[in-house]
């Protein structure tokens, strides 16, 4: 896996975004798989071209959620543009000297930024409008693609100390230029000129700008410009996605802060960075320095979302996970339009602290942040996070039709081909025809340890336990081999096989292993987690108390129901007097809670 492809499941560089691990005894969708990243330069080999960016949740306030309103109809047509919803194209470098294109593309990121912090726009992500650098359509069909109703087109040059930009604001719908100008600064006014685009352009669609986010927008980065260069000079390494580019960033984010030791965006980007370089590994070598820097950039900004978004980062790797929340929902505030600060709350709710209407109303709201062009592989990842925040909420037809317009966009999506396989199930309850389907697509690429662990699963439920045996073995081996932290829920199913496999050994290691993960657990499947733990080991009255508390629960994934029962390791407790009634318990209150979504979501306009 690349960089790049590790960066978008935690919301950095794009909206794509997928579940980190399958934190849950059940969790579902699986997670992803990752090789291990060289941790010098000297070792790291280039990533393969930025071709898949996976999916993970993005969520919002609800107050953005309603004034920030994205539906797919059934034929899978966007409704009407949001009134103020800007895309900031890349800027062309008007240089002599293609070397300062990087300066180019930080003039338009900056500008961007600014926009961002607007609560009252909704403003397009980077990596959404990336491809229109070298794509020659019309601003129309951007327009449409991007789902906006503004366009801002600009061309800057840099020569010696002087900046020159170009800039006009375009009305789509009438593609009419409402707005436009031409800035000759010395480079000491930069900061100066990016703040006063930023507010003509908010003026110009009728965007109000709050007395607190017209302080942020005014906020300067730095004032050495020397250091501001190497920084836009790291953003532009940082940007390639790659495990090479991110040990360049560094280098270069450390000499902007040799020029400017209070600069804390590049303090933020530094810690953003060995996050990226270690993300899904199971041992962190650079987590002190993630919280090191992450600390310094709070300390000379503590309002500033990439500071925030990076001390978030650090504690959700770490088993203080909760603390992470309160740093989210600030920088959330300061940023209402970040994709980076809504990939990680995507991550958050959906593989910590998992809740999954929250996951279904921000799925909803990812694609009007980092919305895709309608060409484009990325379009496929994020209607495929939607169908699975349906999936797991309850509403099969509206997953299943979301699945279908991710395969439309790009048939080969490994992901949706198998959450299509657990709609399926959803509707027929086929495990042996799931099972047919999950081999079928583990033949087309045996690597997969997503689609390994998910058939070692099915055949665990149909109690072919030799089968489950032999999947699993080969998921540990590949697990233990790239060193990967993730699935770790699974260890009760796999100790329960080895034990029926006469390994006992390795099973009381895992079962071993697998209480500690329960008793550790935060989330809303902590008691069932327990309930499993006690059914592993025997206690039966203590796994039933559990199972007792967990019946109170709502906020769980759809699946969960039909899965625990048929469970082997809940046979302990099938024929207690309390268990069929704890069960329809569960149901029930699912049942309340899946109709009380639908109708919040619907107040919103979001279905």
């Amino acid at each position: 896996m690349t960089v790049s492809e590790v960066a978008y499941r935690v919301g950095f560089g794009s909206t794509s975004y997928f579940v980190k691990c399958y934190h849950d005894h059940y969790g579902y969708p699986p997670g992803e798989t990752a090789k291990n990243i060289d941790d010098k330069p000297a070792e790291a080999k280039k990533s393969r071209s930025k071709v898949v960016n996976i999916v993970i949740g993005i969520f919002i306030s609800a107050a953005l959620i309603i004034s920030i309103v994205l539906v797919l109809s059934r034929s899978g047509s966007r409704t009407l543009k949001v009134e103020k919803s800007i895309a900031v194209l890349p800027f062309i470098n008007d240089s002599h000297d293609s070397s300062n294109v990087y300066f180019v593309n930080g003039l338009m990121e900056s500008i961007l930024t600014n926009l961002q912090k607007i609560e009252d726009l909704r403003v397009v992500s980077r990596t959404s409008v990336e491809k229109y650098r070298t794509n020659q359509k019309s601003i129309d069909e951007i327009s449409d693609d991007l789902n906006v109703k503004y366009i801002i087109e600009g061309s800057g040059q840099k020569s010696g100390n002087r900046v020159m930009l170009n800039i006009q604001l375009i009305d789509a719908e009438t593609d009419t230029h409402i707005w436009s100008e031409q800035y000759s600064r010395e480079m000491g006014d930069i900061f100066q000129m990016q703040i006063e685009v930023a507010k003509n352009i908010a003026s110009n669609v009728q965007a109000v700008i709050t007395p607190e986010e017209s302080v942020r927008i005014g906020e300067r980065p730095t004032d050495n410009i020397i250091a501001y260069d190497y920084f836009l000079k790291g953003m532009e390494e940082f940007h390639t996605e790659t495990v090479e580019g991110l040990w360049k960033a560094i280098e270069l984010f450390e000499k902007a802060i040799e020029y400017d030791n209070e600069f804390a965006r590049a303090y933020a980007d530094i810690s953003l960075s060995y996050t990226l370089l270690e993300i899904y590994q199971a041992e962190k070598k650079y987590l002190d320095l993630v919280n090191e820097y992450a600390d310094k950039a709070l300390l000379y900004d503590p309002e500033l979302s990439q500071s925030l978004a990076a001390k978030a980062l650090y504690y959700m790797n770490t088993p203080k996970y909760e603390k992470a929340l309160p740093y989210l929902e600030k920088a959330l505030k300061y940023n209402p339009n970040s994709s980076l600060v809504l990939g990680v709350l995507s991550d958050y709710y959906t593989s910590y602290v998992p809740d999954s209407e929250k996951y279904l109303e921000y799925a909803l709201m990812g694609t009007e942040i980092d919305i895709a062009g309608t060409d484009s592989i990325e379009a496929s990842y994020l209607y495929l996070h939607i169908a699975n925040s349906f999936l797991q909420t309850g509403f099969i037809d509206e997953a299943a039709e979301y699945v279908d317009i991710s395969l439309k966009y790009f048939a080969g999506n490994m992901y949706s081909l198998y959450v299509r396989e657990y709609i399926i199930y959803a509707e027929d309850g086929d495990l042996e025809r799931l099972r047919r389907g999950l081999a079928g697509l583990l033949e087309l690429d045996p690597l997969r340890i997503d689609v390994l662990q998910e058939l070692a699963k099915v055949d665990y439920f149909l109690r072919d336990y030799e089968s489950a045996d032999s999947l699993f073995t080969r998921f540990l081996e590949i697990k233990e081999d790239q060193k990967l932290d993730v699935y770790n829920g699974e260890d009760a199913k796999i100790a329960f096989i080895y034990s029926k496999m006469d390994k006992n050994e390795p099973a009381d290691k895992l079962t071993e292993k697998y209480g500690a993960f329960a008793m550790n657990d935060r989330s809303v499947y902590r008691n069932l987690n327990m309930s499993v733990y006690y059914c592993l080991t025997g206690d039966r009255e203590k796994s039933i108390d559990y199972f007792r508390k967990f019946s109170k629960e709502t906020r769980y994934n759809y699946l969960f129901i039909p899965l625990l029962k048929i469970d082997p390791l809940m046979d302990n407790i099938l024929d207690h007097p309390e268990f069929d009634e704890l069960m329809d318990q569960l149901e029930s209150g699912f049942r309340d809670y899946h109709e009380e979504i639908r109708k919040r979501l619907k107040s919103k306009g979001l279905i």
